[in-house]
């Protein structure tokens, strides 16, 4: 595993330019996100995408998410009416996860039969650059990583998706790493799956 430290807020491009490059070539990497630390892969990876599913014992029927760096950028992959898009709006970029209707840009092998995913736009400069350099999402779920090893050059190896990731994106501790809030929003009904770090209230303003 190559392990670059990176500055949260400005992350050096040549560290960015290569981690998309590695991601183009089907790798999986683990950065900081304005939640906790994630792991993840491009969308267009589909061993890498069979790979974070392995690592982290889940079936489709325990979804991952995408993390965008636009609403525009989202809505190639899921479905958005204008009462979606305004809750989209209140709440990106920030901590929140919304499940929405996919298209078909979303792999089969990421879908139940409800062909829903998840959608994040997160607060973060480096998930915003490495997507922009990337030019398309990253398929994103947590990396479990606890704080008590996240510090630079001292990491507990016993941690499965450290020891499998090919890259990670060190930013040291966190400074409020808590989960995700996470939202069902189809059909233009709003259901509240998980209480975290966005707040509710911010989306029925």
């Amino acid at each position: 595993m190559i392990r670059f430290e990176i500055h949260l807020d400005t992350p050096h491009q040549r560290v960015i330019q290569k981690t998309a490059e590695e991601l183009r070539n089907g790798k999986v990497v683990i950065y900081p996100t304005d939640t906790v630390y994630g792991i993840g892969c491009s969308i267009y990876a589909k061993h890498a995408i069979e790979k974070l599913y392995r690592l982290k014992g889940k079936s489709k029927f325990e979804a991952m998410s995408i993390l965008c760096e636009s609403i525009q950028q989202a809505s190639k992959f899921v479905h958005i009416t204008n009462y979606t898009f305004r809750i989209l709006k209140r709440c990106f970029p920030g901590p929140y996860t919304i499940i929405l209707r996919a298209t078909r840009e979303i792999p089969k092998l990421m879908l139940s039969r409800r062909k829903e995913i998840g959608v994040r736009i997160p607060d973060s400069p480096v998930c915003q650059m490495l997507i922009n350099e990337l030019g398309h999402p990253l398929v994103n779920t947590s990396a479990g990583l606890s704080e008590d090893f996240i510090f630079h050059g001292q990491h507990s190896m016993d941690n499965e998706l450290l020891r499998h990731a090919d890259i990670f994106l060190d930013a040291g501790p966190l400074p409020d790493p808590r989960d995700s809030t996470v939202i069902r929003l189809i059909d233009d009904e709003l259901e509240i799956i998980r209480e975290g770090k966005g707040e509710i209230d911010r989306l029925l303003r």
